[in-house]
C-alpha cells in the first residue's frame, strides 16, 4: 500500500482529501430540483457496495491521503442500520471527520445511534421553513418530521448542524429571511447553495437560478455582513458573519462562481463507480475490481490515475457543458 500523504494530486496540482461515499440511490422524498415523481429505477441491492466493501475503500483512500468522509444518498438513513457502517469507519484512525448528508425524515430514531457510533455531524437538506413550501418542493408533507430529526440531532450533540438550501427562483425564494433568523436565532449554520443542472427532468434553467449577489441583496436590506476567511482554503462556501456577531451563514456559488480550482473532493457512487467530479463523464469501477480479487495496491494505482485526470471544471453555462450521464440522487450529493 502507498504510504504517502499526498498522492491524490490531480494535473492541476490540486489535492484529494474529502470523499464523498452514496450508499444508496434511493430516496424517499421527490425534490423537484433532483427527481421526478415517478419513473426512477433503482438499483439492486446486490449492486450497492457492502459495508465491508465500502470500509475497505475508505481505508485505501485515506492511505493515500483522505481526511474526510461525507456519508450521502439518495437519502443515506434508508440504508439498513446505517450507523454499522459509521462505527467502521470511525475505527480508521487517519480519518478526521465523518458527517452524513440527510433530508432528515430519519434522524428522529437514527441520530443517537449514529452520534453513539462515531458520526461528528450532519448536514441536512432542508429548502424551505413553512410547511407548504417544504410540501411543494419535496412532493412531502413531512416539515414536522424534519424538524424533530434536526432537533434529535442537536439533543444528541451532531453539532452545529449545517442547513443546506438550495434556492429554485418560482419556489422558495420567500424563505430567505426565515433561515436567515433561524441561523442568528438558533445558531444553525445555512448554506445556501445555487440551483445545478444535475437532477433528472429538473428543468433547469439559467434563469432559475438564484445567485449569491442575489440573495445578498435581499439579506443586506435588514443585516450587514461581514465576509470570513475560511478556515479550509478548499471549501465551497463563502462565509459571512452579521455585524453584531450573531450568527453566520454561507454561500455555495457553484453556478456563478465555481469553486473547481480549488476543489479537493472526490465521489464513491453506491454502485462502487469512483467519480472525481459531480459533472465528470468518466467513472472508475472500484467495485468491479474488488469483486474479481483485486489487491488493494492495484486499486490504489487505479485511484491515483484516475484523480490525475480530473476535469478542470464543470463548464455549467459555457458551451462545451454536457449534463453528466447520471443524476444527483445517483452519483451522490
Amino acid at each position: 500500500m502507498v504510504q504517502s500523504h499526498n498522492n491524490l494530486v490531480d494535473s492541476y496540482d490540486r489535492v484529494a482529501t474529502d470523499l464523498r461515499i452514496s450508499v444508496t440511490d434511493r430516496c424517499n422524498f421527490r425534490c423537484h430540483y433532483c427527481m421526478p415523481e415517478e419513473g426512477m429505477q433503482w438499483l439492486h441491492r446486490d449492486a450497492l457496495l457492502s459495508y465491508e466493501e465500502i470500509a475497505r475503500l475508505t481505508r485505501v483512500f485515506t492511505e493515500l491521503g483522505v481526511r474526510q468522509i461525507r456519508l450521502t444518498g439518495g437519502e443515506p438513513l434508508l440504508r439498513k442500520e446505517l450507523h454499522v457502517l459509521v462505527k467502521m469507519l470511525s475505527e480508521i484512525e487517519e480519518l478526521e471527520d465523518i458527517a452524513v448528508t440527510t433530508n432528515g425524515y430519519f434522524l428522529k430514531e437514527q441520530a443517537g445511534r449514529l452520534a453513539d457510533a462515531g458520526l461528528h455531524r450532519v448536514n441536512v437538506s432542508l429548502d424551505a421553513l413553512s410547511r407548504a413550501t417544504f410540501h411543494s418542493v419535496t412532493r412531502r408533507d413531512e416539515f414536522k418530521r424534519t424538524w424533530e430529526g434536526i432537533e434529535a440531532a442537536v439533543e444528541v450533540g451532531l453539532v452545529p448542524v449545517k442547513l443546506n438550501v438550495v434556492l429554485v427562483r418560482g419556489f422558495n425564494e420567500s424563505e430567505i429571511m426565515g433561515f436567515v433568523t433561524l441561523a442568528r436565532t438558533r445558531g444553525f449554520i445555512v448554506r445556501f447553495i445555487e440551483f445545478m443542472p444535475i437532477g433528472k427532468d429538473d428543468g433547469w434553467t439559467t434563469d432559475k437560478v438564484i445567485t449569491t449577489e442575489e440573495i445578498l441583496e435581499v439579506i443586506h436590506r435588514e443585516h450587514s455582513l461581514i465576509p470570513l476567511e475560511s478556515m479550509d482554503e478548499h471549501s465551497p462556501a463563502s462565509r459571512y458573519r452579521f455585524a453584531d456577531g450573531v450568527g453566520e451563514i454561507g454561500f455555495i456559488s457553484s453556478v456563478s462562481h465555481p469553486f473547481c480550482s480549488t476543489c479537493d473532493r472526490v465521489r464513491l457512487t453506491s454502485d462502487g463507480k469512483f467519480r472525481t467530479c459531480l459533472f465528470s463523464r468518466n467513472e472508475l469501477d472500484l467495485r468491479g475490481m474488488i469483486r474479481s480479487g483485486v489487491d488493494d495496491t492495484s486499486i490504489s494505482v487505479a485511484i491515483i490515475d484516475a484523480v490525475r485526470q480530473k476535469e478542470r471544471g464543470h463548464l455549467i453555462n459555457q458551451p462545451e457543458f454536457i449534463r453528466p450521464g447520471r443524476t444527483m440522487s445517483q452519483i451522490g450529493g
